[in-house]
């Protein structure tokens, strides 16, 4: 296991943060800063907390500083399906309920669905089986070539804003997992093409449907003051009309399905 010296200081550069800045917001001395650093002085558990927050290490992540420090995690990391988590796990079905007609899930940290509401299933329903077998990885089944990847009319566009989104947590966060996912779904990725008149690659997502093409804006949205790693990972995906031709089919299609 990586000591703490090497683990916080590899943590505060990839935050971009100097010793003096960091000792600033966790309330001490850039010399103790320094001194944890190089191995010279041991924090007491308290400290080893505010440092990680200070540098917004994820709670997982948090843990694993403090196991490197000799101190016993700090955070649990509850089941979903535990009863702890009951009203957590309501409050979130009601949120993607009410999100209906409009397609929303729940994913973890590795883009895993953890739950998602009628109309997401209503848009996924043929899909290849296999792709919606648990558990069900979102960014796969959007890019795979048997997921949502042949409807998707600006798959240049969108399959890089996937994968850059990704490269862009596992930057932040590295994860050994994260790195394979961006592996296999690099090779379904269109070669990507950069027009004149590019403005970035956080473009609709434009779907065919039966009905007619779908224009989907999205939105993110994370429980920021969790506690527990399992709460903390979660991550709710919004899909929003990006017009109202997109909200009328989507209206049209789940009162067809009776959603």
């Amino acid at each position: 296991m990586p000591a703490l010296p090497d683990d916080l200081r590899a943590w505060r550069l990839r935050r971009k943060v100097s010793q003096i800045d960091l000792a600033l917001r966790a309330g001490t001395t850039q010399r103790h800063v320094s001194f944890i650093e190089s191995g010279r002085s041991t924090p007491g558990r308290a400290m080893v907390i505010r440092l990680a927050e200070s540098l917004e290490i994820p709670l997982r992540e948090r843990n694993a500083l403090l196991l490197a420090a000799g101190y016993a995690p700090a955070y649990p990391e509850t089941p979903w399906d535990d009863t702890h988590l009951a009203p957590i796990r309501a409050a979130v079905e009601q949120v993607l309920g009410a999100h209906n007609p409009y397609p929303a899930i729940v994913v973890d940290r590795h883009g895993t669905l953890v739950s998602a509401n009628a109309a997401f299933h209503t848009l996924t329903a043929d899909v290849a089986p296999e792709l919606r077998t648990h558990p069900v990885n979102i960014p796969r089944l959007l890019l795979h070539p048997l997921g949502l990847a042949p409807r998707i009319t600006n798959l240049d566009e969108w399959a890089h804003h996937v994968i850059d989104a990704l490269r862009t947590q596992a930057a932040r966060t590295p994860d050994p997992q994260l790195d394979t996912l961006i592996t296999e779904l690099s090779t379904y990725a269109p070669t990507r093409h950069i027009p004149p008149t590019h403005l970035g690659f956080a473009a609709p997502l434009r779907l065919r449907t039966p009905a007619g093409e779908l224009h989907l804006l999205t939105t993110l949205t994370h429980f920021a003051t969790a506690q527990d790693v399992t709460v903390a990972e979660l991550r709710l995906e919004a899909f929003l009309p990006a017009d109202q031709p997109t909200a009328t089919l989507l209206a049209t299609t789940a009162d067809a399905e009776g959603c």
